[in-house]
């Protein structure tokens, strides 16, 4: 891979200083906006299980064939298949690595640029002047876009999650409460991905 090269580092010690690195700067920077409790957590939770259905869904109603479709698997969008070397996909080590970052990093960096500061930033470039939940529909719509662009040939699970969580914000107006959904739909897209060998989803 070009980051091999490019460093002399294996990918699993590449990941493993990102990994690290991510959590030194949510350490450091993100305390603050982090350390409101979500107000429903019981409910966020659901809510996250039931994206995680709506992004296996159509795989497992379909069959794999369905993400090769154009509409999926373009220029654009590129394909849906995995970034891991297969050397790495009998690692236990790297592997439980990606379960924690995807379930525990991942969630808590996205809602903290896509709800905590985009949403708000569309709507006012001084964004702290902006409530967390505040709704225009150009802020909305724009993030939910860009999110389903993030996710490449999942790009129409991915506008639907978008949507979900953007409406959830709206709702509880907490970041916490988005984190919490958006973790357990990771940790459960990674529980379903060593269980089955689909790798795909992990881009």
């Amino acid at each position: 891979m070009a980051i091999e090269k490019a460093t002399g580092l294996p990918t699993a010690w590449m990941y493993s200083l990102r990994a690290v690195g991510t959590a030194a700067v949510l350490l450091a920077f993100s305390r603050a906006p982090l350390s409101t409790p979500p107000s429903r957590p019981l409910l966020s939770a659901a809510l996250g299980a039931a994206v995680f259905a709506l992004w296996v869904g159509p795989d497992v109603l379909f069959g794999p064939g369905y993400r090769h479709f154009w509409l999926f698997q373009n220029s654009v969008t590129g394909a849906a298949v995995s970034s891991i070397p297969a050397g790495l996909k009998g690692s236990l080590w790297f592997l439980a690595l990606r379960t924690a970052s995807c379930a525990l990093l991942v969630p808590p960096v996205e809602e903290l640029f896509w709800r905590g500061w985009l949403m708000r930033w569309i709507i006012d470039n001084d964004f702290f002047k902006v409530p967390l939940g505040a709704y225009q529909a150009t802020a909305f719509w724009l993030v939910a876009l860009m999110f389903a662009a993030e996710h490449g040939p999942y790009w129409e699970v991915g506008l639907a999650t978008g949507i979900i969580y953007n409406w959830w914000m709206l709702r509880t107006r907490n970041l916490a409460d988005c984190i919490v959904a958006h973790a357990v739909t990771n940790g459960l897209l990674s529980a379903y991905i060593l269980s089955t060998g689909q790798f795909q989803y992990w881009l």
